[in-house]
This record gives structure tokens, C-alpha cells and sequence, in this order.
């Protein structure tokens, strides 16, 4: 028998290393090596014919480019974040909190796709009992769906190999273990080996393949961070366990785009599709209120209409908070800078709070010139009117720079009955939308008058 090879993995980026060290030598994260035992030095069989055929070599000319062909999850949303539908034999990971609904959305996905074509449930985590009453509690179809309990990797794919489905799930894949290697489920080496051999399946077959995969606390993706670079497309669900929303997110996506959003909303029967989320997210106050205001953020294809909202109070601390959910803090920072030095307002004395309502988190420089008006909004304590929107970068000195888009983002404003828009020059169409007026600001001053008007 082949002597046991003791190995230390890194969790961060997969590395593996003869002999155990607090820091990891590649990507320098510290006490990130586990220990793994490998079966000997010898290569597991069948580690070869990662195509199923032999390689071949062709001119860019002769390669076909033809679209690759796309087939309906029957979840327009889960389409829109897949870039158009699933491809065959691609491979793709579903990370995100626990209770967040990674599991309910793809037992929806499944029993809808089950009824036009061959489909398997693999769940390591709950039994078929478990499965079952969620379906039923979801009133989701279940006489064609199949469904198996099973976390040796295997097993699984001998039984995908008879069962032949279009598509599988694999819930979740830090529970399956391959027996070439000796280490406990959910540790560095399996997770890679079973993500690998799973990969290795659907191109051979054509199988569309779905992992769930575990989140740590920080609320990135569990084990090796190779696994995010080895599967074709990785999603993100944001949002609060105990909310109504939740959002999911492509953050890498081989077959479309990325940064590409879904929009659901959880309810007793499961998730729903939010169709237009500008609506949603746009529940307002009856009254204007001061500090809050309208932006266009733009995520993945779409437009988006989203409140943002501030509270500037007077700080009594030496050094006053600046505190934001959904935006980011530095960015924060540099605008105040920008406001005092340009539009001669102080804040060094205040405290200043700023959200994103619906739980949205907005990265973008468009938010910056709508970030600063409900700065001042609540800083003068005067509302801004009901129906405004702003949008548009600034820059250090001052200047108003325009952002990707712009039109798609007065329309979608139009659409949802705003009078008014803030924007810069460089946005401003040369027809704006009917119903809505279109102010052109090149400067942070220009801005700051237009608001209050």
C-alpha cells in the first residue's frame, strides 16, 4: 500500500505546500494551510481526456463563431444574470448567506426545467424527505424532478452518467468528498478535486452543472479561491436574511456580462421575480422629507432608480462618524473634501449617515452628485422636490464629469413620471424625454444652485 502523502493547502488561493508555515508563501495570507493527505505521490486515474477527445489546433480564422446556443431556466431574472438563458456543459456557482434562498431558487429552477427536460437534485446537506416538503410548501410540480442523497462525487457522476440529465444540482459541494483523497469533506484539496472532476463531467456531457457553495464570514465564497477561476460563471445573493428582497449578482460570467443583477422578492410561495425594481425600491414617503433623493444607478444592462438617503447631524467626537450602507466610505470622505474646498460648505463638524434604501449597494462614480445633494438636503434641512433626479461623477476640482448611459437613465426616469433632472453637460440629450427637464451642470457650484431652485 501506497505510503500516505501529508500536504498543506492554502485556502485563500489553493497553493499547496510540502510543510506547514503561518503565512501562506503565495498570496501571503496568514495561518491559511490545512493539512491534506494524499493517497502517495500517484496520479489518480483517469485524470486525462479533460474534452472527452483528443486536442486539436486551428487558426482563429477557422474556428466557428457561431452564438452559443442558450436554453430558458423559466426565471427571466436568473436568464438576464446567466447573460440569456444556461449553456450546455457550463458550470456554474451559487454563493451567499445561510437562509438566504440559494437552495429555494434553484429547487424552483429545477422543477420548472424538469418538466421539458431530464433533470437531477444532488443534495449532501438534507434528505429527500427535506427536499420533498419544500417542494410541497412551494407548491412547486414534483413528479418529474429526480432526487438523490449523496456526497461521494463518484457516485454522483455514475449516476449522472445513467440518468443523463440537461441539468444538475449539487447542493452543496463543501459537503462531497472523492475517495482518491483521504481528508475530511470541505477541506481545500476535496472541494478542488470534486469541483474539478464535476467540471470535467459537464464538458464531457453537455450537463449543465449548478454548486452551491458555503460563504465565510466576510462573505466570501469557502475553500480555495482557484474554485471561483475553475467554474464558468459565479452569482452572489445579497441581501438581509429577514428582508423581502434579494439580489443576484454575476461577478464573473464567461457566456455574458458581469455586474449583471436579478431582482427577487421572497414570499411564503418562494421567490418571485421583481420585473421592474425601480418601482419597488422607489416606496416613498408621501411627503418630501429632507436628505433623500432620487438617483439612476446602472446595473449590468439596466437602469435602476434608487433612493438615497442622508442624516447630517451636529458630531460632539473629536473625530466625527462617517458611516454608509450601500456606498463606499472613501468615496464618502473624498466628496466632503470636495464640497468644502469647492462649494465652500464644512462638515468637519457634523456627522454624516448615508443609505441606500432596499438594501442595494452602489459602486459606481454616478452616485457621487446625488450622494452630495442629500448631503446638503439634510444639512440645510430643506427637501428636495419629489419628483428630481441626480446623477453624474465628481471630480476633485470640482467638475461634473459624465457617466456611461446617460440616456438610457433619463428615460427610465421619464417612465416612472420624474419632472426634473440634475445631470451632467456631457449627458444632457439634445431631445430630452417628454414630460422630464434636463438640467446641464459642469460644476460642483452650478449643481448645489440647481438643487434648490
Amino acid at each position: 500500500m501506497a505510503k500516505a502523502k501529508r500536504m498543506y493547502g492554502c485556502t485563500e488561493c489553493g497553493a499547496t505546500f510540502p510543510k506547514w508555515a503561518g503565512q501562506c508563501g503565495e498570496c501571503g495570507a496568514w495561518n491559511t494551510l490545512v493539512e491534506t493527505v494524499l493517497e502517495g505521490a500517484a496520479t489518480p486515474a483517469g485524470r486525462g481526456g479533460w474534452a472527452g477527445q483528443q486536442a486539436n489546433v486551428k487558426t482563429l480564422a477557422e474556428v466557428s463563431v457561431e452564438e452559443t446556443p442558450r436554453f430558458s431556466t423559466a426565471s427571466s431574472e436568473l436568464d438576464r444574470v446567466l447573460g440569456g438563458g444556461l449553456v450546455d456543459g457550463s458550470v456554474v456557482l451559487i454563493g451567499g448567506d445561510p437562509g438566504i434562498g440559494k437552495s429555494t431558487i434553484l429547487l424552483q429552477t429545477l422543477c420548472r426545467i424538469a418538466e421539458r427536460m431530464p433533470a437531477l437534485y444532488v443534495t449532501g446537506e438534507e434528505s429527500q424527505q427535506q427536499v420533498a416538503m419544500r417542494a410541497r410548501r412551494l407548491g412547486l410540480p414534483e413528479d418529474k424532478l429526480k432526487v438523490m442523497t449523496e456526497t461521494n462525487i463518484e457516485s454522483i457522476i455514475a449516476t449522472a452518467r445513467h440518468e443523463q440529465p440537461r441539468v444538475m444540482v449539487i447542493d452543496s459541494i463543501q459537503t462531497i468528498f472523492t475517495e482518491q483523497l483521504q481528508s475530511a469533506p470541505g477541506g481545500v484539496a476535496q472541494v478542488r478535486e470534486s469541483a474539478a472532476l464535476l467540471v470535467r463531467f459537464a464538458k464531457q456531457s453537455g450537463t449543465a452543472v449548478f454548486l452551491v457553495g458555503h460563504v465565510t464570514k466576510e462573505g466570501a465564497l469557502a475553500g480555495p479561491r482557484v474554485l471561483e477561476h475553475m467554474v464558468d460563471t459565479v452569482l452572489y445573493f445579497e441581501g438581509e436574511s429577514d428582508g423581502r428582497l434579494r439580489l443576484l449578482r454575476a461577478v464573473k460570467n464567461r457566456f455574458g456580462a458581469v455586474n449583471e443583477l436579478g431582482v427577487f422578492a421572497m414570499t411564503d410561495r418562494g421567490l418571485k421575480e421583481v420585473s421592474n425594481p425601480s418601482a419597488i425600491f422607489l416606496t416613498r414617503a408621501a411627503e418630501s422629507v429632507p436628505g433623500s433623493v432620487v438617483m439612476a444607478t446602472w446595473e449590468g444592462s439596466r437602469p435602476m432608480l434608487v433612493e438615497v438617503q442622508a442624516l447630517v447631524d451636529t458630531s460632539h467626537l473629536a473625530n466625527p462618524r462617517r458611516v454608509t450602507l450601500g456606498l463606499d466610505p472613501n468615496r464618502l470622505a473624498m466628496l466632503l473634501a470636495v464640497l468644502h474646498r469647492h462649494g465652500s460648505i464644512p462638515t468637519y463638524d457634523q456627522d454624516v449617515f448615508l443609505n441606500v434604501v432596499g438594501g442595494v449597494k452602489v459602486l459606481e462614480t454616478a452616485s457621487d452628485l446625488a450622494l452630495l445633494a442629500a448631503v446638503m438636503s439634510s444639512l440645510r434641512n430643506r427637501p428636495l422636490a419629489h419628483d428630481l433626479l441626480v446623477f453624474g461623477e465628481i471630480g476633485l476640482s470640482g467638475e461634473i464629469r459624465p457617466v456611461p448611459s446617460g440616456q438610457e437613465r433619463l428615460k427610465e426616469a421619464a417612465k416612472h413620471g420624474f419632472k426634473r433632472a440634475i445631470v451632467p453637460k456631457g449627458n444632457a440629450p439634445k431631445e430630452a424625454p417628454p414630460g422630464l427637464e434636463v438640467a446641464a451642470v459642469t460644476r460642483l457650484d452650478q449643481a448645489l444652485d440647481a438643487l434648490f431652485e
